[in-house]
């Protein structure tokens, strides 16, 4: 299993200003990179300050700038608010840039802001997004696609991505019934469950689902999304992730919310903790925590590490802190 890192890019009205936020995730590319993580993921969002990152590839570039074997990915491009055609030109471009390091995540939204924002039917999303997925992966492998507006004609992308036919894809799903769909279609599988689960089991069942309808010779991989802090002072971790998901249903995070209103212990931030999709502790403790996920099916860990405000420094320490660990386990694995 594979250890990375995962920025919503949230801000708070006491942290720096947005611009320096977006720098807070260059500088923790290459600190992730130097710790030994696998990869750096960042959301995109709009309109709000839970996310303060509209343009993945823009903040993933100049990450790239900084970092030389990371893998770079966005956690998602929300692709019912885009053209496709400027998808696929917009991150072939970065994957060229980057040397073949992107990992491209694709989802279709889930904050209503957001929505209204671009004026886009919440009713439509799931078409919106089937139609562009299959355009810009088309567009990724070359092949002639039509653009968007009146009399547009077809159109070949002039800038490929390195990798072929296309960027590893993943499709962050926070429905049961979206998994299946991912599945079938070869896919690799994203998930946040400290907004959507109840506990460990209900997510073994979800990656067990996925799995059993993967086309046969496919090989899918999971990833999962937590909150992370390796660390001496794990009480300043639990005052921001209570701060982190506040803002979650100030911001009116869909699925989040449901959960609250369903099983309100389960979302709390002692809830969520105890079913162990938010690990604070010693670095060696979060390490052997992080590992069992492997017993369930999961191929890469999204740690969130920079949340609720956490001061950038502990957040350093807990991620180098938590690569030393990691290291250290797995060297010590049979």
């Amino acid at each position: 299993m594979r250890l990375s890192a995962f920025t919503v890019v949230d801000s708070y009205g006491d942290r720096p200003r947005a611009d320096d936020r977006l720098l807070e995730v260059v500088r923790l590319a290459r600190i992730a990179e130097e710790a030994g993580l696998s990869a750096l993921w960042v959301a995109e969002h709009h309109f709000h300050r839970g996310g303060v990152c509209p343009s993945p590839p823009v903040v993933l570039a100049a990450c790239g700038a900084v970092t030389h074997t990371l893998r770079l990915g966005s956690m998602v491009s929300v692709l019912p608010f885009h053209r496709p055609i400027d998808v696929a030109e917009e991150y072939a471009t970065l994957d060229r840039l980057l040397g073949g390091r992107l990992n491209f995540g694709v989802g279709s939204g889930y904050i209503p802001i957001e929505f209204e924002g671009f004026g886009v039917d919440p009713a439509t999303k799931r078409e919106r997004f089937d139609s562009a997925l299959d355009a810009i992966l088309s567009a990724f492998d070359g092949q002639e696609v039509r653009g968007d507006g009146p009399g547009a004609r077809p159109v070949r992308l002039n800038v490929l991505p390195v990798q072929r036919p296309h960027p590893p894809v993943w499709v962050a799903v926070q429905r049961r019934e979206a998994v299946q769909y991912v599945a079938r279609r070869g896919l690799s599988l994203a998930l946040i469950p400290y907004a959507t689960v109840a506990d460990r089991a209900e997510l073994a069942e979800e990656i067990r689902e996925y799995r059993a309808h993967v086309p046969a010779g496919g090989r899918g991989e999971v990833a999962i999304a937590l909150h992370l802090y390796a660390g001496e002072r794990p009480e300043l971790a639990r005052a921001a992730f209570r701060r982190y998901l506040e803002s979650r249903l100030e911001t009116q995070s869909t699925f989040y919310r449901q959960k609250t209103e369903r099983d309100p212990a389960a979302a709390a931030p002692d809830g969520i903790e105890r079913s162990g999709f938010a690990v604070f502790g010693p670095p060696e403790a979060v390490a052997r925590r992080l590992a069992e996920l492997s017993t369930i099916g999961v191929d890469e860990a999204l740690g969130i590490f920079d949340f609720g405000g956490l001061e950038e420094s502990e957040v350093e320490r807990s991620v180098r802190s938590l690569g030393k660990a990691w290291a250290r386990l797995a060297a010590a694995a049979p």
